[in-house]
């Protein structure tokens, strides 16, 4: 097989987040035993250069790990597949007959590989005919992704490969804290100078100043204020680029009229940054031949996300930024397949090739392909947290069908999520581990992990990579392909649709790429001229990649978008006149602190995974929460006592750790952790009126001992 080394060995892509790192995994010699460990070792690729962090090094101990799931289990106990699916069927048909097709809502996740994000789409909208679909994806890149469309025509959240940072004189980091998130894409900013905007002082932050860089400190859900200051800057001290703004941009007026008013003093009074900082970054931005603003979640996980990415592109715009060689805009991707998980069908909005559900042609095209009528496609659905809240309520879904995802952790809000999941009819969550959703599940199947399958991940660089099998699943372990296309074989089709086509539902994941690459064609998010043998052979694509017409030389992919124009019809980029709005919830006497979330080295996501790993469990083992020690003393309490971290919708518990340079008025919270130590216990499920992002990056608590 291409790709694979000695026996039992494959080169392949770290399962954590968006860099996909390189990675060679060697599978456990034949007769070792399960306990025996399958070993990882770097690769030479582009995002990582031979390097690992501490999730990747040590991501083998999930391979052979004693609890991972081999067995279904309904109601608890064992049962086999043609039990678990035999079941499974019965009561989807049953709710779908009683109660209608959007009774059934089906929840995937930013780590499916592109086939099965392509797949659960296809499946939910055709096997079930539901509209009642989306993903984990929407707690990420929802912000980022509908202010790119609206700037530049199109989403793709690095416009341009990693590697075009290595050249960079001055980096913005804006909301990032990529030192641990997916530290080996420090390595490409050695040679900048860096600017890192984060309430608190991270280790991306300290690894700035170290460097001779800056450390801006806005109180949570101020920046968007702070980028109409920074742009005022940039008008009044004369740094437009005139130029570009003339022959590459519109709507540069109604923009300024919103932010004329926010002159960098008072943007100061707002944000806590003063307005010398404000002028320097600009200063340094405007100085610089190759220069790069990145946004990441600390400035998109907001009430109002969108905008506030917005006011950072219109910035980097009007410094003639996006889209000129050595230079540009760009939002890091966190899941692995963040980027690819929201381009092909998995989102509540959307049809394969980044196409929305609600145009007339994009449904035609798909439903050719899927050999079905256009008019029996679904129309939009309700967006995660909206989904998650519907369940088991009047006029909401009565069961739920979840791939790769725990929202019982992950979700704001959390404990009613908990409350809603509980009011199912019924639950089936397909997973690795038994999670804390799969804990609360009426069925649970389990399904094979990333070193043994095959398919591909879209990096947040727009590359498509190969993932690779190394190992066989353990006995009775299926992938989430197989689950698919046998629940499909055993569902009716939904009334109008007619027989299922003949092999509609696929189990594997070339024939499923080849299907999406069709799907593709023509859309935004263009695979058609990507195949496996082209990326076997070595050949780095990213989209929009079309296929080429007869007799013409294959496409070679498109690494760096809006050189020449961009996406929208007139090949301008748009100015959006954004204004500040504080966030939906404040501090006040009763809750006087701001509490916000994010990730450290240890750990990602929900934790399913890296809390299992031994070597990580034991660096990070239980939640903390960063405050500063004054703010500590002022609630009686000292480094290292149990907290009870408390908002208007729950509690949770940490241990206090003193953390000078963290804001006075705000704490921090990790949000891998579960059941009462669960940061998102106390987060606020308020939505941006646009991507229907949840504000997790700001909300009211106060601190208590425990």
């Amino acid at each position: 097989m291409p790709g694979m080394s000695p026996a039992g060995s494959a080169a392949t892509h770290c399962p954590y987040c968006a860099l996909q790192c390189g990675m060679t995994v060697t599978a456990a010699p034949a007769g070792a035993g399960r306990a025996s460990r399958p070993e990882v070792e770097p690769r030479e690729f582009p995002t990582n250069r031979g390097g690992l962090c501490q999730k990747g090094w040590t991501s083998a101990e999930l391979l052979s790990h004693p609890e991972r799931l081999t067995t279904p289990l309904l109601h608890g106990s064992p049962v086999d597949w043609d039990t678990a699916l035999g079941y499974l069927a019965d009561r989807l048909t049953a709710l779908r007959a009683a109660h209608g097709a959007d009774s059934v809502g089906v929840f995937g996740g930013g780590g499916l590989t592109n086939e099965k994000a392509y797949l659960l789409g296809k499946f939910a909208r055709v096997a079930l005919g539901t509209s009642q679909v989306d993903y984990n994806g929407r707690f990420c890149m929802s912000s980022a992704a509908a202010a790119g469309s609206r700037a530049f025509g199109l989403d793709r959240g690095l416009p341009f490969p990693v590697t075009d940072l290595d050249a960079a004189e001055v980096v913005v980091l804006a909301g990032a804290n990529v030192a641990e998130t997916m530290p080996p894409f420090l390595s490409h900013l050695r040679g900048a100078r860096q600017v890192v905007i984060d309430p608190r002082y991270s280790a991306t932050a300290r690894a700035a100043v170290e460097a001779g860089g800056l450390h801006l400190r806005p109180a949570p859900g101020t920046d968007l204020a702070l980028a109409l200051g920074m742009l005022h800057v940039a008008v009044a001290e004369g740094h437009l680029d005139a130029a570009y703004l003339a022959a590459r941009t519109t709507g540069f007026d109604a923009a300024w009229r919103l932010a004329a008013g926010w002159w960098p003093e008072r943007a100061e009074r707002v944000t806590g940054v003063s307005a010398a900082d404000q002028r320097e970054v600009v200063r340094l931005l405007a100085g610089a031949k190759r220069r790069y603003l990145l946004t990441a979640r600390g400035v998109e996980q907001h009430a109002h996300g969108v905008d506030t990415v917005s006011a950072w592109i219109n910035l980097t715009l009007a410094l003639g930024m996006p889209g000129t060689p050595g230079s540009g805009f760009g939002t890091i991707t966190g899941q692995g397949n963040g980027q690819g998980g929201r381009e092909h069908g998995q989102k509540a909005d959307q049809l394969p090739g980044y196409r929305r559900i609600d145009d007339p042609a994009a449904r035609a095209h798909v439903a050719g392909v899927w050999g079905v009528p256009a008019e029996s496609l679904p129309g939009p659905g309700r967006s995660a947290v909206e989904l998650l809240d519907a369940l088991g309520q009047p006029g909401g879904p009565k069961a739920l069908l979840v791939f790769g995802s725990n929202p019982v952790v992950s979700a704001p809000d959390a404990n009613t999520v908990r409350s809603r999941l509980a009011a199912l009819d019924l639950l089936m969550v397909a997973d690795l581990f038994l999670s804390e959703t799969a804990q609360l599940a009426d069925l649970v199947l389990p399904v094979t992990q990333w070193a043994e399958e095959e398919g591909t991940m879209t990096n947040l660089e727009g590359r498509v990579l190969r993932r690779r099998r190394a190992m066989s699943p353990p006995d009775g372990v299926r992938t989430d392909l197989q689950v698919l296309s046998g629940l499909a074989e055993r569902l009716s089709p939904p009334l109008g649709t007619g027989a299922f086509p003949a092999g509609a539902f696929p189990d594997q994941p070339e024939a499923v790429f080849e299907e999406l690459r069709r799907a593709s064609a023509g859309g935004p998010a263009d695979y058609s001229g990507i195949s496996y043998a082209r990326l076997d052979a070595g050949e780095a694509l990213h989209w929009p990649c079309p296929a080429a017409a007869d007799g013409e030389q294959p496409h070679p992919g498109t690494p760096r978008l809006f050189l020449d124009h961009f996406a929208h019809p007139d090949g301008l980029a748009r100015f959006i006149p954004v204004e500040h709005t504080p966030p939906a919830e404040r501090p006040d006497p009763e809750y006087p602190l701001w509490a916000t979330t994010g990730r450290v080295l240890a750990h990602y996501q929900s934790g399913t995974q890296t809390r299992r790993v031994s070597e990580l469990a034991a660096v990070v083992p239980c939640s903390f929460v960063e405050v500063h020690p004054d703010t500590a003393t002022r609630a009686g309490l000292a480094d290292g006592d149990a907290v009870r971290v408390v908002s208007r919708r729950g509690t949770a518990r940490a241990v206090a750790r003193y953390t000078p340079g963290i804001r006075s008025d705000t704490v921090f919270l990790p949000f891998h952790f579960a059941e009462e130590q669960a940061a998102n216990l106390v987060t606020n499920p308020a939505l941006d009126p646009i991507s229907r992002m949840p504000e997790f990056k700001a909300c009211a608590v106060r601190l208590e001992p425990a």
